[in-house]
């Protein structure tokens, strides 16, 4: 999910993350997980305000091939 620059700051992220919870809920899903950069604070607080919540950090790893 992404909003473009331009719209951002507006809610429209939050909207369609509610939106996208609540079709799982009527597919009857019991819980949504979604991952995200910690340093994607945007996002963080997009799915925060969402109602996520947020269980830990995940290091990544990566290696030049």
């Amino acid at each position: 999910m992404g909003v473009h620059h331009d719209h951002r700051g507006h809610g429209y992220g939050r909207a369609i993350t509610v939106a996208a919870a609540a079709a799982l809920r009527q597919m009857g899903s019991s819980t949504a997980t979604v991952c995200t950069p910690s340093s994607n604070t945007g996002a963080v607080a997009t799915y925060v305000s969402a109602g996520f919540d947020r269980l830990l950090d995940v290091a990544d790893f990566r290696r030049p091939t």
